[in-house]
């Protein structure tokens, strides 16, 4: 039996959004906690968070929003609407909807510069927070990667091939995966297409402000929105094999936030799936802090 029920709301610009309101959809947090949003990666939806949500559910409220041009949320009229101010603001727009003032964040990749984009926009709203893999600064060879798949389009007969195209493309940072596990995380991230094919759940034009990056260039200074983070419960999730998330900014996220817990999921890259023994535990320590 789903736990969630399948809910919508609008943006301002006029778009159909969609999310997963876990726990009944009960408005009112349970025993007074502040619910959990979940923010997914670029070209991810809220199935990613499926495993987390079904397990947190019994005792937490989880919301997993899907960003505009993912999943069941309709796409984009206008390509440069996909960035992550945009998904701050429509956000916001269904917190406000929902009546909720403060809220978890469990932020991943895309996700978790939400996360710090909403510390320092709203800080109030933030009553702790996950950030899975992601930090300020972000490594040119994770980016590069990124360009080199997101936007392509491609399409697959069967689950086994789609499966198997997955495993092709992000294999290196799941080494040792069996078939299985490469099909469960092919239909988090595809669904059936109208031509009866299997293709990726989002809308290809997302990669078009994200195709104008360049890795190699200076990037936007994040520094302060994770400063913003400061004084509530944080968690920091790294993949040991992350190419996205370096070692070196790990520890600088640190210094500047003392009281964070950092944690490595080990034999995986970007980005841990949050049902790795180390995440789960640490996520409830986490939320233990909040609670």
């Amino acid at each position: 039996m789903t736990r969630y029920q399948s809910r919508f709301w609008s943006s301002r610009d006029g778009l159909k959004l969609h999310y997963r309101d876990y726990a009944g959809g009960d408005a009112v947090p349970i025993d007074g906690r502040p619910p959990i949003l979940c923010f997914h990666g670029l070209t991810r939806n809220a199935r990613d968070f499926e495993a987390l949500a079904e397990r947190l559910s019994p005792q937490w409220r989880v919301i997993c929003p899907e960003l505009r041009g993912r999943g069941e949320s309709e796409y984009a009229r206008d390509s440069t609407s996909y960035k992550p101010q945009q998904y701050v603001e429509d956000v916001s727009l269904l917190l406000d909807e929902l009546g909720i003032d403060r809220f978890v964040a469990v932020g991943t990749s895309l996700g978790g510069l939400m996360t710090m984009l909403f510390a320092a926009t709203a800080p109030e709203r933030v009553a702790g927070a996950v950030l899975n893999d992601v930090g300020p600064y972000l490594e040119p060879e994770g980016l590069e990667f990124i360009k080199s798949y997101v936007g392509q389009g491609r399409s697959f007969p069967t689950w086994v091939h789609a499966a198997r195209g997955l495993e092709e493309m992000h294999g290196r940072a799941n080494p040792g995966k069996d078939l299985p596990f490469w099909i469960a995380a092919a239909k988090r991230v595809m669904t059936l297409g109208s031509n009866a094919r299997i293709v990726f759940d989002y809308d290809m034009k997302i990669a078009e402000p994200f195709a104008q990056l360049d890795p190699a260039a200076e990037q936007y200074d994040m520094w302060p929105a994770l400063d913003a983070l400061r004084g509530r419960p944080v968690l920091i999730l790294r993949g040991a094999l992350s190419d996205l998330l370096s070692t070196a900014t790990l520890d600088r996220m640190l210094a500047r936030l003392p009281d964070a817990e950092a944690v490595t999921v080990p034999d995986v890259g970007h980005p841990p799936t949050l049902s790795e023994p180390e995440a789960q535990a640490a996520i409830d320590r986490l939320l233990a802090r909040v609670a």
